[in-house]
């Protein structure tokens, strides 16, 4: 294979690369951080369960709850799977300004 045919390999998986990032949130992009990374995972991951009646089946007998509550609980817990955002150093809560 020549350099130019890499290069050409290279280009079209590039534009592919780039028109799935655009249809599709939740591929990533090099500069993802490692709470966003799950996030995206965690809610791909519980409407791919609430999608396929069987599995929403199997974790609503195996929880004892009925489907419509374990559709119900899912979709909450899609809200933030992960738990709250890390924050980061730009974040953090100033207390010293609330004195009067």
């Amino acid at each position: 294979m020549s350099d130019q045919d890499r290069s050409n390999v290279n280009q079209s998986f590039s534009k592919n690369w780039e028109h799935l990032q655009v249809k599709n949130v939740g591929t990533g992009h090099p500069d993802i951080s490692k709470y966003d990374w799950a996030v995206n995972h965690h809610r791909d991951s519980i409407a791919s369960h609430i999608g396929h009646s069987d599995m929403l089946a199997f974790f609503s007998v195996a929880e004892n709850e009925s489907i419509g509550r374990m559709k119900f609980n899912l979709i909450e817990r899609m809200v933030q799977p992960c738990g709250p955002p890390p924050q980061g150093p730009d974040d953090e809560d100033d207390d010293d300004d609330d004195e009067i």
